[in-house]
């Protein structure tokens, strides 16, 4: 009888998963599901540069009906799961809930942004996890640029909007402070009311460096290279407040910034917790290197696969990641789709697997137009040479040659007319010109 393989999520893990399986499967050997609230996958890489107008938003995603011709899509989330019974409860787009019977199930649902009980972060900030919130912070950069010309040079309000904060040190903090500044940078000269000093760009972590991933030497020249082109890197420093963008740090300095944005940290969707798969301790499923979900004690759970951020996979490589878990990034989650769908395969047709061991392709980061940083091993590059690295292995690695070509069209285009940096703040509330206008009925006469 034909299997029933329900795909929980279509971020990489999941989109690459449905992708090979199309490839793999023999016609009638099962049906692939997809359940995603979105219908594209987004590469996550691409959100600093998106934030700071190098790439346009639609070309940092992939629309999945486009390139999966076999797979069915259901719009919605999957709101629970009882895999002894094999049933997961989808709640649709309308707001129904319906009950899917499935044979095997994949978890790649993902991961979103970690935050902390701070006041004001809830009410204030904004991530750095969707296409969505980088769109929304390109087009917030250029509308406070646009606001604060209008004001005179002494305003406070002028001061606030000039002013951008992100929380985190990690790659995705240094990544979006690094292109933002470098963005601002650029389209001063198109506002003569404005002066770079005015413009304030702060870097708020609260361990003793940044980027982990990488030598310390590197992370150095990382932080004097930023410090020297306008980023105030706070380093052992904790936000302590945020109340209506008032910025309260452990040191005492304290500032305001109308522009606040988190990237402290990722964890899996809360709602695995109230499933019957096994959880880890930071709520992951756990999984095990074949990539099939596992019991504490190693006793895998027969139908369950998963990958990428949301997934406790053991690191069996030379260089095992912190804690000996596949830390949660892009690399780690392409790879293991690839791997699961032939693994999921293999399972159907009784045969054997292969462990999820990858080697290192190393670490490389954007810190604004021509400049970046490369490492692999010992071998280190910074500058230029390592912006042109990020931009080719990026460029390439986001699924599909439609992508692929709309992205580096999108750079040579750049190239001879710079970046655009039109902000359209109003498409958040498309229709209130329409109802401004818009002629109501008068009201009936008493």
């Amino acid at each position: 009888m034909t299997k029933k393989i329900l795909i929980v999520g279509g971020g990489y893990a999941g989109f690459y998963t449905a992708w090979k399986l199309e490839k793999q499967l023999r016609r009638g050997e099962a049906e692939v599901i997809i359940v995603d609230p979105l219908p594209y996958m987004q590469y996550l890489p691409f959100l600093p540069e998106v934030a700071a107008g190098s790439i346009e938003p639609r070309h940092a995603v992939v629309q999945r009906r486009r390139h999966l011709k076999h797979t069915r899509e259901l719009h919605g989330k999957v709101t629970g799961i009882n895999h002894a019974s094999r049933v997961a409860q989808i709640e649709l787009v309308d707001g129904s809930v319906r009950d899917f019977a499935y044979d095997e199930i994949v978890i790649t649902t993902g991961s979103v942004s970690r935050t902390f009980p701070i006041p004001g972060i809830a009410d204030n900030a904004i991530g750095m996890k969707t296409i969505e919130e980088a769109a929304a912070v390109r087009d917030r950069l250029v509308g406070n640029f646009e606001r604060a010309a209008s004001l005179p040079v002494d305003s406070p309000e002028r001061a606030r909007l000039l002013t951008v904060t992100v929380v985190g040190g990690g790659f995705a903090g240094i990544e979006t402070i690094s292109e933002l500044r470098s963005f601002a940078t650029s389209i001063l000269r198109n506002y003569p009311e404005l002066s770079f000093e005015e413009t304030k760009f702060h870097l708020v972590e609260a361990m003793g460096r940044i980027m982990p991933e990488v030598s310390q030497e590197l992370a150095e020249w990382v932080v004097k290279d930023q410090t020297r082109r306008g980023v105030n890197i706070h380093l052992d420093t904790q936000l302590q407040d945020a109340t209506d963008g008032k910025i309260q740090l452990s040191t005492g300095e304290t500032y305001e910034s109308d522009l606040i944005i988190w990237t402290a940290g990722v964890m899996p969707r809360p709602f695995l917790r109230d499933t019957d798969l096994p959880i880890g301790p930071r709520g992951h499923v756990i999984g095990s290197p074949t990539l099939q979900v596992t019991t504490e004690d190693g006793e895998v759970v027969a139908g369950a696969w998963t990958a990428g951020d949301t997934s406790q996979t053991p690191d069996i490589s030379a260089t095992p990641g912190p804690g000996g878990f596949c830390v949660p990034n892009a690399q780690h989650a392409v790879r293991q789709g690839k791997l699961l769908a032939k693994n999921l395969v293999a399972s159907i047709r009784g045969e054997g697997l292969q462990q999820y061991n990858h080697k290192n392709a190393g670490a490389v980061a954007g810190l604004g137009i021509n400049n970046g940083v490369f490492q692999s091993g010992k071998v280190q590059l910074r500058g230029y040479i390592a912006w042109l690295a990020h931009r080719f292995y990026h460029g390439l690695a986001i699924p599909t040659w439609e992508r692929k070509s709309r992205v580096f069209g999108g750079w040579v285009s750049h190239f001879f007319w710079k970046r655009d940096f039109v902000g359209i703040e109003a498409n958040q509330e498309p229709r209130a010109v329409f109802e401004e206008y818009a002629a109501r009925p008068k009201p009936k006469a008493e």
